[in-house]
């Protein structure tokens, strides 16, 4: 057996031994089930951004055709049906929790809306539900303001038409559901965080259970080690994120995916080889699991929070955007949404793929030292 023959064995049965271990720990097997099983299913449905069913009363001091008009327009799924209440019970209702939104529509508002003066209606907001109050209060406005509009427009004669309007189309999630949203950033965050937790905590665990000395005796070079332990610990992260896409976003919560999983697959397989060197040299530096644990925290927050998974990156200091440019999240969180929410093809993503092989070699190479360093010190 030549001497490559001889390498690709032991990195390739080295592999084997890193499932044999990983498959005993059993806090790493339930860490990434729930990652991308339930994890999935919270971020994309316990994080709303429609409004669902919220508590709305209406003090109607008009009792015209068009207070009639706003009342029946606050329907489900967003509102539950509007209770009417007197001035005197608004106060009660916001106090004891029972009412998010109280609209008071004051009295003459239809005569004051045909006469073409601009009357005022007052919304009380129980803002402490945060979430709902302030995407209810935009809901509100927008109802309340489309349907004026149309009654001053259509139901009055001579009523000015307006020089233009604007139509709205969106594209990629065309019914702006939370859920096609929320679960991808969950599989782009979670692919980062068990990817560099797994291949560190794989290093570290060698140390912790006294295998490294045994590895260190035996005919096997320090980057035969690591390359065991980045294919090992890719191949889990990426059946899992395989299975997650494939599952958990397409089967049990029905998300519509346009692009390729295909193409999605090696983008992913990519990003991997950057982040488990990534997870690789924290392990280097880090000689005991709490270490590592609170070096993670230190590296995944700022990776996950300035990626634009969560907010764009064009919002950002320019600063910021060029030291995370530096980073292989910011590009596979592009790379990723492009795939999957616009079917980018290669054509388009191409850079993104080249940025991320150029880092993590990068990242690789600096593992490969740090690992050198710390076997040959032992």
């Amino acid at each position: 057996m030549n001497k490559f023959s001889t390498r690709m064995s032991n990195i390739f049965h080295l592999g084997i031994k890193e499932f044999h271990s990983l498959l005993h720990d059993m806090a790493m097997l339930v860490m990434i089930v729930f990652m991308f099983t339930a994890s999935i299913y919270l971020d994309a449905r316990a994080k709303p951004d429609s409004l669902n069913h919220a508590a709305i009363a209406v003090v109607d001091e008009d009792q015209s055709q068009l207070s009639l008009r706003l009342i029946d327009a606050m329907q489900d799924p967003y509102f539950r049906k509007p209770i009417l209440l007197s001035p005197g019970e608004v106060d009660q209702g916001m106090d004891s929790g029972r009412d998010t939104f109280v609209l008071n529509i004051p009295p003459n508002f239809q005569r004051d809306v045909v006469a073409g003066r601009i009357p005022v209606l007052q919304l009380n907001v129980d803002a402490t539900r945060q979430s709902q109050a302030l995407i209810g209060s935009a809901y509100i406005q927008k109802i309340l303001n489309d349907e004026v509009l149309n009654f001053a427009r259509h139901d009055q004669p001579g009523a000015p038409a307006l020089p233009a309007e604007l139509t709205i189309r969106v594209l990629s999630n065309p019914n702006l559901h939370s859920s096609w949203f929320g679960s991808i950033t969950a599989i782009i965050n979670n692919v980062t965080l068990l990817s560099i937790i797994l291949s560190g905590a794989a290093l570290i665990r060698e140390r912790e259970h006294g295998t490294i000395e045994h590895l260190l005796v035996m005919p096997v070079t320090p980057l035969e080690i690591m390359l065991s332990k980045v294919w090992s610990m890719a191949t889990v992260v990426l059946i899992a994120s395989i299975f997650a896409l494939q599952i958990m976003v397409k089967g049990v919560l029905d998300v519509t995916v346009n692009g390729s999983g295909l193409l999605f697959a090696m983008g992913t397989l990519v990003y991997l080889f950057a982040t488990t060197s990534i997870g690789i040299f924290m392990g280097t530096l880090a000689r005991t699991m709490p270490q590592f644990g609170l070096m993670a925290i230190l590296v995944l927050l700022p990776l996950q929070m300035l990626s634009g998974a969560v907010t764009p990156r064009e919002s950002m200091p320019q600063m910021v955007q060029w030291i995370m440019s530096l980073t292989p999240t910011v590009h596979f969180v592009a790379l990723a949404q492009a795939i999957l929410f616009r079917a980018a093809n290669l054509s388009v993503i191409w850079p993104q793929l080249l940025a991320i092989i150029a880092i993590g070699l990068c990242f690789f190479l600096l593992a490969h030292y740090r690992l050198r360093k710390t076997l040959g010190s032992m």
